[in-house]
């Protein structure tokens, strides 16, 4: 008997919105800043297939520093403001959108609103089990375009990095005779927990660029960055995934795709 590939179908109101997907990126660092414009390329490239593209809000209490430059795309005039105030300025002047910059921590006592699509890109274990807590509250009654549906989490140390998509409740699939549909994808910090502890440090913010590269290598943050998008891109152009995500390890250039469960 033949076995089915496993597949996931996107949710389909994030097909075919005449509203904006909202999504909601949290953090505007090496690997946030990075996503950041990977959303406005995807957003206004979606727009020329007919989609409504999406509605960014990015959130980040983080103020540029001279070590920021050369990892993230900040300029010297740019040292001492708020990052997400400075990369959603940049984005909007440049693609003509109207994203939101929110200069707060994202946290039980901050977080407002609900969004059809999270992204984290931070830098501990405490703050994605804090994300957890939050999605894992949210009213999924309703269906609607700001339903929440996905949690996509960016990690790395300095040579490997990984992206874990799973899925916020359970997304009803389609029925299909080719594959073997899959509703629930887990959480990074239910299927990876152990790991993330382990992995937790830390670190005092660097000084200079020459130590931020001590701890993550330079172009660690837009390959993954950029693998991460990838998949999004995917989804919401063919409809489906079959991997939920990647495992990247730079220093021998070896990529593995994270299999359906």
């Amino acid at each position: 008997m033949e076995t089915k590939i496993k597949a996931h179908f996107t949710a389909p109101e994030l097909l075919n919105t005449t509203n904006p997907i909202s999504v909601c990126l949290i953090g505007a660092g090496g690997t946030g800043s990075q996503v950041l414009t990977g959303l406005a390329r995807m957003s206004h490239s979606l727009q020329q297939f007919g989609h409504a593209g999406f509605q960014v809000s990015l959130w980040d209490d983080d103020i540029i520093t001279d070590a920021n430059r050369g990892r993230q795309l900040f300029a010297e005039c740019e040292v001492g403001l708020s990052k997400a105030t400075a990369l959603i300025t940049r984005t909007n002047r440049f693609f003509g959108t109207a994203w939101k910059a929110i200069e707060r921590p994202f946290t039980v006592d901050t977080a407002t609103g609900r969004n059809a699509i999270y992204i984290s890109c931070v830098d501990t274990a405490a703050a994605r089990f804090g994300i957890a807590e939050i999605l894992n509250d949210l009213d999924l009654s309703t269906h609607r375009v700001d339903t929440p549906r996905y949690w996509m989490d960016f990690g790395n140390s300095r040579d490997t990095g990984q992206v874990v998509l799973s899925t916020i409740g359970s997304i009803k699939q389609p029925a299909s005779e080719k594959f073997a549909t899959v509703c629930s994808l887990p959480q990074v910090t239910q299927e990876f927990a152990e790991l993330l502890v382990q992995g937790d440090t830390e670190d005092l913010p660097s000084c200079s660029l020459a130590e931020a590269l001590e701890k993550q290598d330079l172009f660690i943050n837009s390959t993954l960055a950029h693998m991460g998008c990838s998949l999004l891109w995917q989804m919401l152009r063919n409809g489906l995934t079959f991997q939920r995500g990647i495992f990247l390890n730079l220093m021998d250039f070896r990529t593995a795709p994270l299999p359906m469960p």
